[in-house]
C-alpha cells in the first residue's frame, strides 16, 4: 500500500474550516499575525497531502465575512500575507494542474490584494480535474442569497438544480468530508447549502498543529463512515454490490 493510500472511499472533496491560528500564537505569546503565517504554511502542506491522495477538490476557509470585524492590524496582516506568500504557496500547488477559485465577496478586499488573487486564477483558468477554491470575504447565507438573486434576475422559478448552479461552487460536487480544527464544533456560515450530506470531522489540534498524519486519519475515518443519503442500511448494502 502506497504511503499515501486510504483503504476505503475516499473524499471526493474535502472542505477545511482552518481555526486556531490566533489561539495558538497567543498561547506562545506570539502575535497574531505568527499564527497566521504559520496556519498559511501549514495550508500549503495539507493541501499538497490532500491532491497527492487523490482528493480531487478542496475548498478551504480562509476568511468570513465575519471576520472583517475583527482588529484592522490583524485584517492588515492576512492581506500582507496574500501579497508576501500567495503566489508562491499556490503555484506550487497549481503545478499539480490544480485550478484556484476565490468565492466569495473579493471586492471588500484591498484592491492590490484582489489583483493579485485574480491574476493567480487566471493563470490555472484552463486545469480541469483538480480544484481548489479559496474562500474569502465568504459567507454561506450570503451566497445563498446571491443565488437566489441571480435566479430573481434572470425570472427563473428556483429548483434545487438551478440553485446548486448559481452558487459559487456550481461546477464542483458538494463536500463530502468537511474538516474542523480548533475543537470547534460548528460550520461557522461554511457551505450550508453544499454540506447537506458532508461527513463532519473536529479535531481539538489548532490548525497550525493539524499535520498531514491527522488529515490522513480524518478521511480513513471518513472511509470507515457508511453514507445513507436517506437509505436503509440493507438498501445501502445492495448499492455496494450492484457497484
Amino acid at each position: 500500500m502506497g504511503k499515501n493510500k486510504i483503504e476505503g472511499a475516499l473524499p471526493r472533496h474535502i472542505g477545511l474550516i482552518m481555526d486556531g491560528n490566533g489561539r495558538w500564537a497567543k498561547k506562545r505569546l506570539l502575535p497574531r499575525s505568527a499564527g497566521h503565517a504559520h496556519g498559511m504554511d501549514r495550508m500549503e502542506g495539507l493541501l499538497e497531502c490532500a491532491f497527492d491522495m487523490g482528493v480531487s477538490y478542496v475548498t478551504v476557509y480562509a476568511l468570513s465575512t465575519e471576520n472583517l470585524n475583527r482588529p484592522q492590524a490583524e485584517l492588515d496582516g492576512l492581506y500582507d500575507l496574500i501579497r508576501k506568500h500567495f503566489i508562491r504557496a499556490m503555484c506550487k500547488i497549481c503545478q499539480k494542474g490544480v485550478r484556484l477559485r476565490v468565492i466569495g465577496d473579493v471586492s471588500l478586499l484591498p484592491d492590490d490584494v484582489q489583483k493579485i488573487l485574480r491574476a493567480a486564477e487566471e493563470e490555472t483558468k484552463g486545469y480541469e480535474g483538480k480544484g481548489l477554491n479559496v474562500a474569502l470575504c465568504y459567507g454561506a447565507r450570503a451566497e445563498i442569497v446571491r443565488a437566489a438573486n441571480i435566479a430573481v434576475e434572470n425570472g427563473e422559478k428556483l429548483t434545487e438544480e438551478s440553485l446548486s448552479s448559481a452558487l459559487y461552487t456550481g461546477d464542483v460536487p458538494d463536500p463530502d468530508l468537511i474538516i474542523r480544527t480548533g475543537g470547534e464544533m460548528r460550520l461557522s456560515n461554511f457551505l450550508l447549502y453544499q454540506a447537506a450530506y458532508a461527513e463532519l470531522y473536529f479535531s481539538e489540534k489548532m490548525f497550525p498543529d493539524f499535520s498531514d498524519a491527522d488529515l490522513k486519519a480524518a478521511v480513513a475515518e471518513f472511509a470507515g463512515r457508511t453514507r445513507r443519503f436517506g437509505k436503509t442500511d440493507e438498501q445501502c448494502k445492495e448499492d455496494n454490490v450492484q457497484e
